[in-house]
């Protein structure tokens, strides 16, 4: 039966699909914004004045003095009584800041979040300023701050810790809050249930797995974190590492650099395996 619609080749139609990825103006802004990322990586290269020759040999350079200056590493040094009671200072010092910086983050991500915060005018604005406060600064510039401050020890090593541990967590808490389904939340505020009430039974068993795997790659950020915030005087192996470099005692800095990787990957391989029994409860 004819619909009195001129019939199209079906070539035609195939044709045109194809030269529609092509139209204007969407390939255009494509194509220029491909040309501008690719211009301003080109202008940074030549404004920064990067020696793009030398990148071949970099690594030849590299092995050459780490085996005349670096190795043999140290180990006897690495091994002494001191040093590993820095090492457990370490890890209290990554233990306390990612546990304190929890506590922070949980209100954190509960006045944070869009979809449940008591206040979208007023609470909202505050709780999102200061977990991008907290984000804003890295550790070693609140380490830097705190030993300024309190002076050399453990404390501005924690609260460097604490402060960078409550923004990191606070902002994927509040991410992962406003992801929920709020069907249970509407139902039980429709019961008359207060705020908490409705954050701890309609919330929490929704985003308790997600929270338990954000606690432990937390754990797992600040450890790291935390083998470095000593070299400007907030505790732990930092320190040591900042005296053997001052000294240019060359052997002992690789040992402790080799001590440092050690203990990051047994601290990755623990929170993998946290990470896959967390998994698991899903």
């Amino acid at each position: 039966m004819s619909t009195g619609m001129p019939s199209v080749p079906p070539g035609a139609v195939a044709h045109q699909l194809r030269w529609s990825r092509y139209r204007f103006p969407d390939s255009l802004y494509g194509y220029a914004a491909w040309i501008a990322v690719l211009g301003f990586l080109a202008f940074s290269v030549n404004y920064l004045d990067i020696p793009l020759a030398r990148i071949p040999d970099m690594f030849h350079r590299m092995v050459s003095v780490i085996a005349s200056r670096y190795y043999p590493p140290d180990i006897e040094y690495i091994m002494d009584r001191d040093y590993l009671d820095y090492v457990v200072e370490t890890i209290q010092m990554a233990y306390l800041g990612a546990l304190f910086g929890l506590g922070i983050s949980i209100p954190l991500g509960w006045f944070g979040a869009f979809n449940m915060t008591p206040s979208r005018r007023f609470v909202y604005p505050v709780a999102r300023l200061f977990t991008m406060g907290f984000r804003a600064v890295h550790e070693m510039i609140w380490a830097i701050l705190f030993v300024s401050i309190l002076g050399f020890g453990m404390l501005p090593g924690v609260l460097a810790l604490t402060f960078f541990c409550a923004g990191f967590a606070g902002k994927l808490f509040a991410e992962e809050i406003e992801a929920i389904d709020m069907g249970p939340v509407e139902a039980m505020r429709a019961t008359g249930a207060n705020l908490f009430q409705v954050m701890v039974f309609g919330v929490f068993p929704q985003v308790r797995v997600a929270f338990t795997g954000i606690g432990i790659y937390t754990w797992d950020v600040a450890f790291r974190a935390a083998t470095v915030v000593g070299f400007v005087g907030a505790g732990g192996m930092g320190w040591y590492l900042k005296r053997a470099v001052l000294q240019i005692e060359t052997e002992r800095v690789a040992a402790i650099i080799l001590s440092i990787v050690v203990l990051v990957m047994i601290s990755e391989v623990v929170s993998a395996y946290a990470r896959a029994r967390v998994m698991k409860m899903k």
